[in-house]
């Protein structure tokens, strides 16, 4: 029993594979969570949502989290993270995890406006799955961190869906690319010209003004620099907005998500990490 829990988890470790996700939303297949599956939130063929509400008989309404997916701005689907719908309904919230445009059908900022439009949909249509929409956070790993912080803290996505940041009670990134300049090619187009760099960095618009940020990354990760993480918290700090941090020894990129899944003896308690800080601000 012992090596199939080691081979499953290294198959999910190693790319998060198709059929390493698979394994990992098993229970889903056989939980009693409501999914309710390709919401449409805007005109757009991809601008669809799933939501997941966890089973309770009591008729108060439950906090939500809209969660974004990472894959470098390029891939991923909302149809690989029924996982993560599944733990946080088990925490008592209700998830909402939307797609959105990828490159390079789309260049930057077009996925960000789409995270926007996702999470005002969720602000005003919340309620009717028993969701509690003044008790909205914000969650994301990896370029979903990068959306979910933009949309948090440049105010003008939200604006631009008639919304307000104010909206969102708190932000969790999990090793999210906050503050960083393109240098591979295909990077390069999706964010250039250089001139607006700016406008892709978090860091840009923090005022001290956003909902307060949980920002956490892996000690073993070689895909995200720890520095992203380290100056958007200088930036939060200097202008006396609020933020928390943590840093998890043995964990990887990819090993972020461990905590989300079933199979995993995780190494980190991340999900409870989250949870524990969005109930601080609910």
């Amino acid at each position: 029993m012992k090596k199939v829990f080691v081979a499953l988890s290294s198959l999910l470790l190693v790319a998060c594979t198709k059929a390493g996700l698979e394994v990992a939303n098993l229970p889903n297949a056989f939980s009693d969570t409501k999914t309710i599956k390709d919401i449409v939130y805007g005109p757009e063929p991809w601008q669809k949502l799933d939501v997941y509400v966890p089973a309770h008989s009591s008729t108060e309404s439950l906090p939500v989290v809209v969660f974004f997916y990472g894959g470098s701005w390029k891939d991923g689907s909302k149809d690989m993270y029924p996982f993560v719908g599944e733990i946080f309904a088990k925490q008592g919230y209700i998830t909402v995890i939307a797609d959105y445009s990828k490159y390079p059908h789309v260049k930057f900022p077009t996925f960000v406006e789409d995270g926007a439009k996702a999470v005002a949909w969720t602000y005003r249509h919340i309620a009717e799955y028993k969701g509690n929409p003044d008790r909205l956070f914000v969650a994301g790993h990896s370029a979903g961190a990068h959306i979910g912080a933009l949309v948090t803290a440049d105010k003008h996505y939200l604006q631009a869906e008639g919304e307000t940041p104010s909206i969102i009670k708190a932000f969790a990134g999990l090793s999210g690319p906050y503050d960083f300049v393109p240098y591979e090619e295909d990077y390069i187009d999706m964010f250039g010209p250089p001139e607006n760099y700016p406008n892709m960095q978090v860091t840009t618009f923090i005022d001290g003004k956003e909902p307060p940020m949980l920002l956490l990354w892996g000690a073993d990760d070689t895909i995200v620099g720890k520095s992203n993480m380290d100056k958007l918290i200088a930036k939060i700090e200097t202008e006396q907005g609020v933020v928390e941090s943590n840093v998890y020894a043995g964990v990887d990129h990819v090993g972020m998500l461990s905590g989300f899944i079933w199979f995993f003896k995780s190494k980190a308690p991340i999900i409870d990490d989250i949870t524990d800080f969005f109930q601080r601000y609910k």
